[in-house]
């Protein structure tokens, strides 16, 4: 509601009328599941603000609604998908504005996750970068994301990062590792990665004592692309007792079995 306020304050500025807040307003209403409470709310001062979220002379208020858009922002809703979904299931006209202003409620808190610190040790780091379609500028371009994984000295998992480019490159994932060092992050005792080049390179340049790992799956990817369609089922099964052994010795016997088969 506050954002609906905003809005229209913006909308009067633009229509050169001298309108501002004045105050606040409280009223009894009931929610479908949380009972009843007592809801504040602003006041311009022409009053010529109409809110649609809770309407002025509304008693029973649908708190689901910023919930459902949070949701369908979170999944790629369009906004024009959103709208025609609040029109058809709330009865309730609602512009691209306002939508926008929900939706940019979060930013704060995003941005807030995004620079918290970090454990000072991370036993274990998965280090990776997907791509996905995203909407950049009312075009939908392909990006990569840079994620970051981290094991906890208790053993729990925690995203430590998520990073938007262009492309992958290991000058990227230097800039990666050092702003997790400026979070407080002093050593990953094991960083695993795909293999990318020069990838071990940068993670050595922040953190010189971290051993870095290549990931099974990205080698067992690499591996298939030399071995036909149809014998490809069978060798990743042969594979497995070779990177699942208990020690170095069990492992090396296991693939000379493998290369003799």
């Amino acid at each position: 509601m506050a954002g609906e306020l905003d809005h229209h304050l913006a909308e009067s500025k633009r229509l050169d009328q001298p309108n501002r807040k004045n105050g606040k307003s409280k009223k009894t209403v009931r929610s479908l599941s949380s009972g009843e409470f007592e809801l504040e709310t602003s006041r311009d001062r022409l009053s010529t603000f109409e809110p649609k979220i809770v309407p002025k002379r509304q008693l029973i208020i649908t708190e689901e609604l910023e919930g459902n858009i949070l949701s369908m922002y979170a999944l790629g809703v369009s906004t024009r998908g959103m709208r025609d979904y609040i029109q058809e299931m709330y009865a309730m006209d609602i512009s691209a504005a306002e939508i926008c202003r929900i939706t940019d409620s979060v930013l704060p808190t995003v941005q807030e996750w995004h620079n918290r610190p970090l454990e000072a040790v991370y036993p274990f780091v998965f280090l990776d970068c997907m791509f996905f379609k995203v909407r950049v500028n009312a075009a939908v371009e392909t990006r990569a994301i840079y994620n970051i994984l981290g094991v906890d000295i208790e053993g729990k998992k925690d995203v430590l990062g998520l990073y938007s480019s262009e492309n992958e490159g290991a000058k990227f994932w230097l800039n990666v590792l050092a702003d997790l060092k400026a979070r407080g992050v002093e050593d990953l005792l094991i960083a695993c990665t795909d293999g990318l080049k020069g990838f071990p390179e940068a993670v050595e340049a922040i953190f010189p004592k971290t051993r870095v790992q290549l990931c099974v799956v990205h080698q067992i990817r690499s591996s298939m692309k030399y071995v036909p369609d149809r014998d490809k089922k069978a060798v990743v099964a042969d594979m497995k007792p070779i990177y699942q052994a208990n020690n170095e010795q069990q492992g090396y016997e296991k693939l000379l079995e493998f290369e003799e088969k």
